[in-house]
């Protein structure tokens, strides 16, 4: 008498293997019937258009570069190194010294990057995780798209007539030049419009930190704090410094905003309460009214400047986060 197995009661392995094939057959045969031929693309040839995708980045990057060496030359071979160190800015004798606009835009930049990051870390942890989901992270994260949406022009102008006031009114009670357009007032709204990315990448690397890591850690006593800091931030540190990357780099480049804000002096600044210009704004403000070639090379010979520095501080972070990933 044949005993039952696994094919059903009563079947032979033999009758059971022909029933899995057969069946396996018509799956096929039905897949086959549902599927359409349509534009159909080979492994090799795949790989070469992702390849060409990657190679297009770096001819661009390249391209921008030498247009903007070869338009500089003039000024490169008239100025020379002077172009650097000079601290004049004067169409009329032609001497031109990029030193106040490059001071200007890395202490703008960076007083930003500080001020902005007292609120972009705080967010990134409430909404990654203490508040991942609901109504209040949901609208926190409306809030936060519609600040990145919003464009420089208006913050400009926000700027000042909100910030330009109370800062001339703190210039007034400390004795100095009430300017109140300067680099503290491009600074502070520079670190509002550089939030929303570093807040963004910092939610999102944060929100995947493992559970169980926050678990052990919670069920070993440590409190919410001593999870965010001995656990998430570690965890997340070098992700959480890619966005502070990103947003250093969005401020580096700003136009208009700091260019309504800034006071457009052609100085060395001496306190943060200075007018001053960035390689930016100096070139949105006079590239217009360039008339020689000189002076028309020297503001191309800015933006190579500040291509060149932007490219410095990606490669340092770079590097930054490489080793932080590796401690971690």
């Amino acid at each position: 008498m044949i005993q039952p197995i696994e094919g059903g009661a009563g079947q032979t392995p033999a009758r059971a293997k022909t029933r899995d094939k057969t069946m396996t057959q018509t799956k096929a045969e039905t897949a086959q019937a549902h599927y359409r031929p349509g534009f159909t693309l080979s492994e090799a040839a795949f790989r070469k258009i992702l390849y060409l995708a990657g190679i297009s980045v770096l001819v661009l990057l390249i391209a921008i570069f030498l247009s903007l060496l070869i338009a500089s030359l003039p000024s490169i071979k008239a100025l020379g190194i002077s172009f650097l160190t000079g601290r004049t800015w004067d169409p009329v004798t032609l001497k031109f010294g990029a030193l106040p606009f490059l001071v200007g835009t890395l202490i703008t930049s960076f007083l930003a990057l500080l001020i902005s990051t007292f609120f972009s870390i705080p967010i990134s942890i409430f909404l990654g995780y203490y508040y991942r989901e609901g109504k209040a992270s949901s609208f926190v994260k409306t809030v936060i798209e519609l600040l990145a949406g919003i464009p420089s022009v208006i913050y400009g102008f926000w700027g000042l007539f909100f910030f330009v006031p109370i800062i001339r009114f703190i210039e007034t009670a400390l004795g100095v030049p009430p300017y109140g357009v300067g680099i503290l007032a491009s600074s502070l709204i520079l670190a509002i419009m550089i939030i929303p990315y570093s807040a963004s990448l910092g939610r999102e690397v944060i929100s995947l930190v493992p559970n169980d890591l926050k678990e052990a850690a919670l069920s070993l006593g440590a409190t919410r704090f001593e999870v965010i800091r001995k656990v998430i931030l570690p965890y997340a540190r070098s992700g959480i410094f890619a966005g502070i990357l990103l947003s250093l780099g969005r401020a580096l480049g700003e136009t208009m905003a700091v260019t309504m804000l800034i006071g457009n002096s052609n100085f060395l600044p001496t306190s943060i309460f200075s007018p001053a210009n960035t390689m930016a704004s100096v070139i949105a403000n006079e590239f217009t009214e360039a008339t020689g070639a000189v002076y028309l090379s020297s503001l191309i010979e800015l933006a190579l400047l500040l291509f060149v520095v932007t490219t410095i501080i990606n490669i340092i972070g770079k590097i930054i986060i490489i080793k932080t990933s590796f401690e971690a």
